[in-house]
């Protein structure tokens, strides 16, 4: 192929990236999410946007996308049927090759080699792939799941700020600055939980870390619990058989100076990032 195009389509963002056949970077884009919670109708038009941008950001006229090969590592892609469906989906690419979003990240963090990737973003999961066998660890989805994320962070302030508001238990600076938001309205909370997405709840985890880090006593004791999740995600993770394991997501910074020592001891820099990964996917090596 004289070109190669790699999608990372997540839970809150999706992001683009085009390389010649040298792997030399050509152009980019960025979108919101682009994941099968939202429909295959709905992802599929997000792929082909994101994947126009990306393309004339690179300066590829339409008349040559059949020169590319695409890879998209898409976030719920093993949910039943959904790969199968966007499988039967056009696209004017000479090929697509589609994998998860663990998948592709896996691929960038370990340049194709076995490892294992804990992501800490949205949601959360652990992939590991050895031997040519994958094993992932949690990743069910929120909020059943995506133990130590930024919506579950996000999930247990916005309750504790409904406690509060009620007296069940005691305001806090990041009760307040939560409620705040809603103009200190219980019924205000209540409408938009009725819309709200993980990427939604995923949004007060910034707030959640600062308060943590300013010594907010519940704030202390939510990312102390995710924390908690986040050693034991590490420690499956090693006991199935990772040989390494590289910490991955919007929220694994901030995440890790509150892990132990020798937990951060056990853990190995990425080599690339999940961009990369779809890329490599596509065919590029």
């Amino acid at each position: 192929m004289d070109y190669y195009l790699g999608i990372d389509a997540g839970g809150s963002r999706s992001r683009a990236r085009v390389t010649d056949a040298e792997g030399g970077v050509l152009g980019a884009a960025t979108a919101g999410p682009a994941n099968t919670r939202m429909g295959i109708d709905l992802l599929y038009e997000r792929l082909l946007e994101l994947s126009g941008a990306a393309l004339r950001a690179a300066g590829i006229p339409e008349n040559q996308w059949n020169r590319v090969a695409a890879g998209f590592g898409i976030a719920g892609i093993s949910r039943t049927g959904m790969e199968e469906a966007l499988e039967e989906r056009e696209f004017p690419f000479a090929s697509v090759t589609l994998d998860s979003d663990a998948a592709i990240a896996n691929l960038g963090a370990h340049g194709g080699a076995d490892g294992a990737i804990l992501i800490l973003g949205t949601g959360s999961i652990g992939f590991i792939q050895v031997d040519g066998k994958r094993v992932t660890v949690g990743g069910y989805g929120f909020p059943i799941s995506d133990e130590g994320s930024g919506a579950a962070l996000g999930l247990s302030a916005v309750r504790h700020a409904l406690r509060a508001l009620d007296g069940r238990t005691k305001r806090t600076p990041l009760s307040d600055a939560i409620t705040e938001r809603f103009d200190h309205d219980a019924a205000s909370v209540v409408s938009w939980m009725d819309q709200a997405t993980p990427g939604d709840y995923g949004e007060f985890a910034p707030l959640v870390m600062d308060y943590a880090e300013a010594n907010d006593e519940i704030a202390l004791s939510i990312v102390e619990d995710a924390v908690l999740h986040v050693e034991r995600f590490i420690t499956t993770i090693f006991a199935k058989g990772a040989p390494r394991l590289s910490l991955l997501g919007g929220l694994s910074a901030r995440l890790r100076p509150w892990l132990r020592l020798r937990t951060v001891e056990r853990l190995t820099e990425p080599l690339g990032d999940a961009v990369q990964g779809a890329i490599q996917l596509a065919g590029l090596r």
